[in-house]
């Protein structure tokens, strides 16, 4: 990013607070900061972050919680980052309950949370780790000290604030299984269509579940003669990997900082703060690509130099709005069934019996056993407003679709999500990734909340944001680029972008005619590179079919029709008969699959593979087959034209068809529509479509070329 991209960043954010229209504050703002080391000083200690626990009698470097007090007139409040995999919220109230004595600030006003290294000592037992036993008194008193120190520190202040684009230090890791290679879950069943770290260039897995979040969000503190306080960087990066115990690459980060822009001792110190993001299914590794060796120096000093370069470019302000809101919300846990919890029991017994069942078969048996015993959670949720910058405060492991939802309906323009604050809930999967499996959805203390647990949290802080802000929360629609608008200059008759970020409703852009994904569809990843979109910080979207469809019901389309979208092919020709149906028209269910099925050919018919078919049902078993063979991992246009008995497939905005010939007219009285599958579920389409409109007239062959031209791609 150039220093031009920089500034136009902070610039945006400035405009938004003068757009606000608010009169300046009339309190000016002071600002303390403070870094408290909290490496342990009894060893060995037990530490967490794995499936079983691991201890140490060193560390490998120091460990802090950096502390940071901001006020404001009569406002006060603390936010404070810990070197920490997790810690309970028993813990953390305990901590702010001491500090609130220390410094009068109220508890409420106290955002405490973990950064997640994995090689710190377990403040709360996880999985297979217990509890260090002495350790998590010794992290409550720290905790408090530094946050005391932090406002005995207080000065006059100024702020200033910058969004970065860090893309390309984060990527998706948990990525999606081929349909045969559907793995077994710790309850002996089959569930497991999505992973973490499937390893690089894995041919069993066709592509990430989820989209990054690639900003990373700095806020900037320094006097009012220019001498840096803190900075307090927000990115969405679960943990490098580092030797016990380690602040692991948050503590370089912060060390990186300091160094840059505090080089010389001052008093109080500079403070550099990495907040943890919403990482929960994100990480550092680039999976798609051939393994690269890369050091955890390296990679904090490069994101250090960006934040650096951000906090340069801000412009500060010493009067700025300040206000933080706090709620409590019940969510209940998804118990064991009867079959589940006997069945933990009978493990649990052989155990004390001296029996050792697998590793997993141990863990998520006794997981089972606590979720039964404790079947509600209280979760404690915050908003902070900072002028025009807004964080939000979630006490789980955050998605990075979530983290994505939640900056765009802020009503704040820069929002930063910290992960992993006030407590330690566990993983809150979309709920449409709990269909594809995987250990982030596999029930334990560590992904122990109901299937609707994000949505609700989601709800719950966009309210807060509101409330700290003042102001609505903005309304998330899908962007129309130049290929969008020369297709909806057509008038079709249904338009459906795929670049929802929700389930299971997919928004329609004409006609009000909604579809439905059905389980086994991700949402919001990255589509075909489309003018407009690509290269704006919100590129084109698209949904992942993984086994489920999107149900359509369009009333009246008769036997001429076409339908446009773009759809990118993740399977490999050769795993089965049909490789994938990529739209269909008949009743849903129907035996022998009456209607249209467009898909593309795989080992069943050999003159058929790797090309595009037309099928119209067992009964009457008449197929048609293209000509192109359609590329692995490869973006495709593609326009279906039926016109009664006539049928024509043209690809990539080609003059001529691909695929031509005649079949029986389809039913016309049919309105049901299937995009990523047939109509009887077989043989579903494994990869990524985007951009459906449907027609209820024939798309001419100029039509069609010009809506490809339209998005700039040869």
């Amino acid at each position: 990013m150039t220093r031009r991209d920089f500034v136009l960043s902070a610039a945006a954010c400035a405009a938004g607070a003068a757009s606000a229209g608010e009169a300046e504050p009339p309190e000016p703002l002071r600002a303390g900061a403070h870094a408290i080391d909290i490496t342990p000083e009894k060893f060995p200690v037990i530490v967490n972050g794995m499936f079983q626990q691991r201890r140490t009698n060193r560390a490998h470097d120091r460990l802090h919680a950096r502390c940071l007090v901001l006020a404001a007139g009569e406002m006060r409040l603390a936010i404070v980052v810990v070197d920490s995999c997790l810690i309970p919220r028993e813990l953390l109230d305990e901590a702010k309950a001491l500090a609130a004595k220390a410094t009068g600030i109220a508890p409420e006003n106290m955002l405490i949370s973990a950064t997640h290294t994995h090689s710190a000592p377990a403040a709360v037992g996880a999985l297979g780790c217990p509890a260090d036993p002495d350790y998590p008194a010794f992290l409550v008193r720290k905790i408090a000290d530094g946050i005391a120190q932090a406002a005995a520190n207080l000065a006059p202040a100024r702020v200033g604030h910058a969004v970065v684009d860090a893309a390309q230090y984060t990527n998706c890791r948990r990525w999606i299984l081929r349909p045969d290679k559907v793995r077994g879950d710790p309850f002996g069943q089959r569930t497991v269509r999505a992973h973490m770290h499937p390893g690089y260039q894995n041919g069993d897995f066709v592509g990430p579940s989820g989209p990054i979040d690639p900003a990373m969000t700095v806020l900037g503190l320094q006097s009012p003669a220019g001498r840096p306080i803190a900075l307090l960087a927000n990115f969405s990066m679960h943990y490098f990997g580092s030797g016990m115990l380690s602040a692991d690459y948050y503590g370089a980060f912060c060390k990186k900082v300091a160094k840059s822009l505090s080089p010389e001792e001052t008093d109080p110190a500079f403070v550099g703060i990495m907040a943890q993001g919403t990482s929960g299914d994100l990480h550092w590794m680039d999976y798609s690509r051939p393994k690269k060796a890369v050091r955890m120096a390296d990679y904090a000093a490069g994101l250090a130099k960006l934040a650096c370069q951000a906090y340069r470019t801000m412009a500060f302000r010493g009067r700025v709005p300040l206000a933080m809101r706090e709620a409590k919300l019940a969510l209940h846990v998804r118990e064991p069934d009867a079959d589940r919890l006997a069945w933990a029991r009978k493990i649990v017994a052989e155990l004390a019996a001296g029996k050792k069942p697998g590793m997993f078969q141990q863990i998520y048996s006794r997981e089972a056993i606590h979720l039964h015993d404790k079947p509600v959670h209280e979760l404690k949720l915050q908003a902070i407003r900072i002028g025009e910058v807004g964080i939000a405060a979630i006490p789980c492991e955050v998605y990075g679709l979530t983290g994505l939802r939640i900056k765009a309906a802020s009503p704040l323009p820069c929002t930063m999500n910290f992960g992993l604050a006030n407590g330690a809930d566990g993983y809150i999967p979309p709920p449409a990734q709990h269909a594809l499996g995987g250990y982030t959805t596999w029930p334990a203390r560590s992904a122990c909340l109901e299937v609707q647990a994000e949505r609700k949290i989601v709800q719950e802080v966009l309210g807060l944001l509101e409330g700290v802000s003042g102001k609505p929360r903005r309304r998330v629609r899908a962007a129309h680029g130049a290929y969008a608008r020369a297709v909806l200059a057509s008038r079709p008759v249904a338009c459906w972008p795929l670049a929802d970020m929700t389930t299971p409703r997919a928004a329609g852009a004409v006609g009000g005619h909604a579809g439905r994904y059905e389980p086994g569809v991700a949402v919001y990843l990255p589509g075909p590179a489309l003018p407009g979109l690509a290269g704006k910080g919100r590129g084109s979207r698209a949904a992942h079919f993984a086994g489920g469809r999107l149900a359509a019901k369009l009333d009246g389309l008769g036997g001429t029709y076409s339908v446009e979208l773009w759809f990118y092919n993740a399977l490999p020709v050769t795993v089965r008969p049909v490789t994938g149906y990529l739209l269909s028209r008949g009743p849903d269910g129907g035996k022998g699959a009456p209607g249209d099925h467009l898909g593309i050919g795989g080992t069943h018919e050999k003159q058929a593979t790797g090309r595009l078919l037309f099928f119209n049902g067992d009964q009457a078993d008449n197929l048609v087959v293209g000509t192109a063979k359609v590329q692995l991992r490869t973006w495709t246009h593609l326009a279906l034209v039926r016109q009664g008995r006539k049928v024509a497939v043209y690809l990539n905005g080609a003059p001529s068809p691909d695929l031509v010939g005649e079949l029986p007219a389809p039913q016309p009285t049919c309105p049901e529509l299937f995009v990523g599958g047939r109509s009887d579920g077989f043989a579903n389409f494994e990869g990524r479509i985007a951009e459906v409109a449907v027609f209820d007239r024939v798309l001419t062959a100029a039509e069609i070329a010009t809506h490809h031209a339209a998005a700039g791609r040869t």
